[in-house]
């Protein structure tokens, strides 16, 4: 069963790193390591950079990617096939074009207060 209070989860904005840990992506997308590694498996969309050691590195896209299926199946209640079927169509792209924004708009708003302090 889905877990309520894992649904209305605001999650926080994206830095503008260019790699990110698995620690740091588990962190900025709600969800455990060893889930983020089991989706990996599961959606070609999803492929971190390997580097020394196996070690995963993971690009903003692959963050952005991570969400969208966060969303698919914990909020949409999607199961694994009906999330991978649903990346793969077009309406997708444009959901993710969404959260493109509104992650965007979320960093250009904090960029703003910061202006107003100084």
């Amino acid at each position: 069963m889905l877990d309520a209070s894992n649904s209305a989860v605001e999650l926080p904005a994206i830095p503008g790193k260019r790699y990110f840990t698995i620690g740091e992506v588990s962190d900025l997308c709600g969800v455990k390591p060893h889930v983020l590694r089991y989706w990996e498996q599961e959606f070609e969309q999803l492929k971190p950079v390997k580097r020394r050691g196996n070690r995963r590195y993971y690009q903003r896209h692959d963050v952005l990617m991570i969400r969208q299926i966060r969303s698919l199946l914990y909020e949409q209640g999607f199961t694994i096939g009906g999330a991978r079927q649903q990346l793969c169509s077009d309406s997708t792209k444009a959901d993710q074009s969404q959260q493109l924004v509104r992650q965007l708009r979320i960093e250009l708003e904090e960029v703003l207060k910061i202006l107003d302090r100084g």
